[in-house]
């Protein structure tokens, strides 16, 4: 099964706001322009109007810190493959030249980003985050984490102050990869202004997650709607799919320009069943806004 994409002539309506203040594109008829969705699938989102109740929404939003850590105690660190694809994706993160740079990692995980770039590139040193406690002691745990090239804590990007353990505007690069979209939309402006404390004028945030009709997002069933392109998963964590708009909009709106942003098309083969399923992500890069040009993000 293969799935054609191209430009759409899609019927967007003007953007609404969400609860956090940002713009939030309602239904699209026919998909973006990347992804063209079938009958069957609009037809699945247009029914899917009834989101779960706001006692349920304020149970996940308390225990979202032991939902992840639940996960990471029955997955440990078997559930994710090491991400050897992100110095090809972004290349501030290749060894350029003998100058050190300074990465913090938000949504560390047990470190399948941190690693193999400490093994490629000798010039890094890393601040790794995550939000749960268990995550942050696989990842100090590691064979290969040594205090003297990364330091590894636990940290709710929406309330702890990451300055507590990074120094102000002391990193060149952050890394969001599949992080941000776990976080309540509400509170997503918060992480970023978080991230833009301790970011260097002219530093680059390296920027990869969910986009906007995803298959994981349509293969949701009714009752896992949260808000707008919001959703729960079996497991009690959580999932966003970004449009570029609403993107674009959540970081400029804190002091960051837009370098790149756009879709990106991916096909999860599944051998076993015969199954070719299409995957939609954004990647993006943004730089912390300055008076001069310097910066180390790359334009491409």
């Amino acid at each position: 099964m293969s799935e054609s994409y191209g430009c759409s002539d899609t019927s967007i309506r003007q953007p609404t706001k969400d609860m956090s203040g940002l713009a939030t594109h309602a239904m699209q008829t026919t998909g973006h322009y990347a992804r063209t969705l079938t009958d069957e699938e609009r037809h699945k989102l247009g029914k899917d109007t009834v989101v779960v109740s706001a006692f349920k929404q304020d149970k996940l939003e308390q225990e979202a810190k032991k939902n992840w850590d639940l996960f990471y105690k029955r997955n440990t660190t078997n559930f994710f493959k090491d991400r050897h694809w992100t110095s090809r994706e972004f290349e501030e993160l290749c060894n350029q030249n003998d100058h050190q740079k300074t990465v913090l990692e938000v949504g560390c995980g047990v470190g399948n980003f941190v690693f193999p770039l400490l093994q490629e590139n000798p010039s890094l040193y890393f601040y790794a985050c995550d939000f749960s406690p268990r995550a942050v002691q696989f990842v100090q745990k590691h064979p290969l984490y040594q205090e003297d090239r990364c330091k590894a804590f636990q940290c709710d990007l929406t309330k702890d102050q990451l300055t507590n353990n990074v120094p102000e505007s002391g990193v060149d690069i952050v890394t969001m990869i599949f992080v941000m979209s776990a976080i309540h939309p509400d509170k997503m402006a918060d992480a970023v202004r978080n991230v833009h404390k301790v970011l260097k004028p002219g530093g680059c945030v390296l920027f990869r997650d969910y986009g906007l009709y995803d298959h994981a997002m349509l293969r949701f069933t009714l009752g896992h709607k949260l808000d707008t392109n919001f959703y729960v998963r079996q497991d009690g964590t959580r999932a966003y799919y970004f449009s570029e708009e609403y993107l674009r909009d959540l970081f400029t709106s804190v002091g960051f320009d837009v370098v790149s942003n756009e879709y990106i098309l991916r096909e999860t083969v599944n051998k076993k069943e015969g199954l070719c399923v299409p995957r939609v992500f954004v990647q993006a890069k943004f730089i912390k806004r300055t008076s001069t040009r310097t910066s180390t993000c790359s334009s491409r």
